[in-house]
C-alpha cells in the first residue's frame, strides 16, 4: 500500500519552501514500514473459555476493559488507538484473561474499520462463550478533532 504524503513543510520559520521543492515533496511515495494484515488472520483458538462454576446459584455480569487497544485504519494505514470495553453476563462460560490479551493484540497490524472490529470481537467472543448478554464498546481516539464510539450487543438489551 502506498500513501502520498501531503504535508506542508517548512525547514525553518525563516526560509519558504520553493514550488519545485514543494513538488517534489507532494509527489514523495512513502510506504509503511510493515505489513498491513486482513482480519481473516485472527484466530478465535486462542481464546480460552472457562466453566462458570456458580451459574446454579445467581448471574453476575462482567466488565473487562483493555484501554490500549491498537489496529490499524484499512484507508490511510495509520494507527488507529482505542479502548475496548466487554460487558457480558455468562451462561456456562467465561473468558480466561490471557487468552483474551492475546486475541485482542492480534488487531495490532489488522486493516479495520471502527465499526467492524467492534462487530468482529462480538461474534468471535458471543460464539466461544455464548453469554445470555454481551456488549461490546469501541471508544476511539481522536482522529482530526472527531471521537468515535461505537457499540454493538448480543442477547438481552437490559
Amino acid at each position: 500500500m502506498e500513501m502520498t504524503l501531503r504535508h506542508e513543510f517548512r525547514y525553518s520559520e525563516s526560509r519558504q519552501i520553493s514550488r519545485g521543492e514543494k513538488n517534489m515533496i507532494k509527489s514523495k511515495k512513502i510506504k509503511p514500514e510493515y505489513e498491513i494484515e486482513s482480519p481473516d488472520t485472527i484466530k478465535t483458538s486462542i481464546l480460552e473459555p472457562m466453566d462458570y462454576k456458580y451459574r446454579q446459584k445467581r448471574d453476575i455480569d462482567i466488565e473487562i476493559e483493555q484501554p490500549e487497544f491498537t489496529s490499524v485504519c484499512p484507508m490511510t494505514g495509520l494507527p488507529d488507538f482505542g479502548c475496548i470495553i466487554i460487558s457480558y453476563t455468562p451462561d456456562k462460560k467465561i473468558i480466561e484473561l490471557k487468552s483474551l490479551k492475546y486475541y485482542l493484540l492480534q488487531y495490532r497490524n489488522v486493516g479495520i474499520f471502527y465499526e467492524h472490529v467492534v462487530n468482529r470481537i462480538l461474534d468471535d467472543l458471543a460464539a466461544v462463550l455464548k453469554p445470555k448478554r454481551m456488549e461490546i464498546t469501541g471508544e476511539f481516539t481522536a482522529r482530526g478533532g472527531i471521537t468515535t464510539r461505537v457499540t454493538a450487543t448480543f442477547g438481552d438489551s437490559r
